[in-house]
């Protein structure tokens, strides 16, 4: 394998990576010929390399499929077109695209009524929840990395989501002199991570066990965070009582956590962060972080809030823009039949698979999802359409929103292949849906 830093079509030798919350901006990709796969390049992070592994030095070759049969892509796309006609309410999932991907499916998504609903999203939801309930007080990466001197990560370390957390929090760096690390409700492994991190210069770390349970330590670290009054809550154990003294004494505070490995209600867990962060800006400056919505689920969401002013879990249906935050969640309306079709979108992922259903089905993902899709249609017995497409930041450019939601990161091509964008495809679709219903009417 002949490894270069980085494609001659990735501007400046700099690679953003499409496949975390945390779009990383230093790193590289090296690749060589034929079928070997794409290597991380810059620094090591297993999500990256694993998430590489599924695309080779040279673009694949992949073909449309109606039914498992081969075909071109227009015969591909009046297939769908004509699924989703035929469909009274179609629910679109797994929405793995970037933005140009997103801004392309709202409309369809308005011309047939779907209800959308990202992979993971219940997660997604469960900070959206608390933001619309709550209201809250975030940081980006860059504020975390440069002002916070103490950062806590709340029910442990989201290493398997973001394995980069730490360089992306400046833990080690010396932009701040000295930063304390503490995990509330550490999770087995995280002590080796935490021993790493305090051999770097000006790092102290502690881990602090629950008091209870997860809800009940952060509702006694809310109660501890206000203004010192002589009240101690007498559950409160040593170790959360001096926690609370080190975040009133921060100059800036960061509270981190990830949604996705939280129990469920997580939204009461996220509101008692929120309400920790606020009862220490009264005196102090304090923050929240919350690492999740990769795999374009965040991006999705943005788009159509802004597009239509309310998030996913939403539509628009016979009784205008409805946004059900439970009720339109996409397992809930697979498990009681309340959808007739579904559009699965998975441009990033090889192992981003539609869930199990028995149901009229259009897939655009990565190409080796071909298989899968054509047994799980032929098993059912239903028709299935399969349009390969190619990933932002592999084989097309893009952009996607990182998981502080504020910034929206280009994303070059590793090279160009023949693959259509999800955007392309979409759009096609939209078009195609438009003419038969014209053909209906005249």
């Amino acid at each position: 394998m002949t490894e270069l830093s980085a494609a001659e079509s990735v501007a400046d030798n700099v690679w953003i990576c499409p496949f975390c919350p945390l779009a990383c901006d230093h790193l590289g990709v090296g690749y060589g010929s034929g079928a070997e796969p794409l290597a991380l390049q810059g620094d090591t992070c297993a999500r990256a390399s694993r998430a590489l592994a599924q695309f080779t030095g040279v673009p694949r070759e992949a073909s449309a499929q109606v039914n498992a049969q081969p075909c071109d892509l227009n015969t591909a796309v009046a297939a769908a077109a004509r699924l989703l006609a035929a469909s009274r309410q179609p629910l679109f999932a797994g929405l793995g695209t970037d933005v140009a991907g997103a801004r392309a499916l709202y409309p369809l998504a308005c011309a047939t009524g779907a209800i959308c609903d990202a992979a993971g999203g219940e997660a997604l939801m469960q900070g959206l929840r608390a933001l619309q309930d709550r209201g809250q007080y975030t940081a980006t990466l860059a504020e975390v990395r440069t002002r916070a001197d103490l950062i806590v990560f709340v029910g442990g370390l989201p290493t398997d989501l973001a394995p980069l957390i730490g360089l992306r929090c400046g833990i080690g760096e010396a932009q701040v002199p000295r930063r304390q690390v503490v995990v509330l409700g550490p999770a087995p492994g995280d002590e080796a991570t935490l021993a790493a991190w305090a051999a770097a210069g000006g790092v102290s770390v502690d881990s602090v066990p629950l008091n209870g349970d997860l809800f009940d330590t952060l509702a006694l670290l809310a109660a501890l965070s206000l203004a010192p009054s002589g009240r101690t809550p007498p559950a409160a154990s040593p170790a959360l009582q001096a926690l609370a003294q080190r975040l009133r004494a921060a100059r800036y505070a960061v509270l981190v956590g990830a949604p996705a490995r939280l129990p469920a209600q997580a939204a009461l867990i996220i509101e008692a962060v929120h309400q920790v962060v606020g009862s220490l800006n009264q005196s102090t400056r304090a923050a929240a972080l919350w690492v999740g919505g990769g795999n374009g689920a965040a991006t999705v969401n943005q788009v159509f809030t802004w597009l239509s002013g309310l998030p996913l879990r939403s539509r628009a249906g016979p009784l205008g823009l409805e946004h059900e935050p439970l009720l339109f969640d996409a397992a809930r309306l697979l498990a009681d039949d309340a959808v007739d079709a579904l559009l699965w979108l998975a441009s990033f992922d090889a192992q981003s698979l539609p869930p199990p259903n028995r149901l009229p089905m259009i897939v655009l993902g990565h190409p080796a999802l071909a298989a899968s899709v054509a047994t799980t249609g032929a098993r059912g017995g239903l028709p299935t359409v399969f349009i390969p497409v190619s990933a932002p930041g592999i084989g097309s450019t893009g952009h996607l929103f990182r998981t502080d939601g504020t910034v929206l990161m280009p994303l070059d091509a590793v090279y160009r292949d023949r693959l259509p964008t999800v955007a392309d495809v979409l759009g096609r679709i939209t078009a195609e849906l438009r003419a038969l219903r014209e053909e209906v009417s005249s």
